[in-house]
């Protein structure tokens, strides 16, 4: 099996548009959106700052929209104990392969009633959560945040919200949430996206062989990144 294998990531700021987003993330595997501890590996360190930060341009913050609705992107709090990170599908499976194989990232029975849902209606929401389990948002936050650690679940859509008597869009969005086998592995006459093709998310790999490969993906971007690093980042 010939697995991913990333380009060199550009150094200076490069992300300016959807495409470039995009691109970047098919660059290296996976991501995170935020500056984190290891220098240099996050959206926010090549989108250069007027696009990232100004008032009047949505950057980043709006451009993962097109990432998500692609149909090739993973989006979700998954990486460094649960910060929003993107991958690709081929790289995610093997995160998938890594943390599915250990205890600790096993759903609870909450959340296991979250998974029958979506297995039910397809995705759920946040409201959907709190309405299925009857607690309140942060709580419904934490339990979506856990399976998103978990693998288990990802954001499926992410919606803009239109407001005022003009439905102006400020940047406030909703987002759907669903499984990764729902997203990318799709029955053969349900392909929605012009180009796409059915894929697996069944890796070949043992789950350590996964997480050494995850590993050398962060190594090609940042060099002598220390394994306690990789550790906090991988989980």
């Amino acid at each position: 099996m010939t697995l991913f294998r990333p380009a060199a990531l550009r150094r200076e700021p490069y992300v300016v548009n959807e495409e470039t987003m995009l691109s970047l993330i098919h660059d290296v595997g996976f991501i995170p959106f935020f500056e984190n501890v290891v220098p240099g590996w996050s959206v926010e360190e090549h989108t250069p700052p007027e696009y990232f930060f100004a008032d009047d341009e949505l950057g980043p913050w709006d451009w993962k929209i097109a990432c998500v609705q692609s149909g090739d992107i993973a989006y979700g709090k998954f990486l460094l104990g649960g910060k929003a990170a993107f991958a690709t599908a081929e790289v995610y499976r093997e995160l998938m392969n890594w943390r599915r194989s250990l205890p600790k990232y096993r759903p609870t029975a909450p959340q296991q009633r979250i998974l029958d849902f979506m297995e039910e209606h397809g995705s759920a929401g946040i409201r959907d959560v709190r309405k299925l389990l009857g607690i309140k948002k942060g709580a419904a936050d934490a339990l979506m945040a856990g399976l998103q650690m978990q693998t288990r679940v990802i954001t499926g859509d992410i919606t803009r919200v239109y407001r005022g008597p003009d439905l102006h869009y400020n940047g406030w969005q909703t987002s759907s949430f669903c499984t990764p086998e729902a997203l990318f592995e799709l029955d053969a006459g349900a392909f929605p996206f012009p180009g796409w093709e059915p894929r697996t998310l069944r890796s070949d790999l043992t789950p350590a062989q996964s997480r050494d490969f995850l590993a050398e993906l962060i190594l090609k971007q940042a060099p002598g990144t220390p394994a306690g690093v990789i550790d906090k980042v991988l989980g």
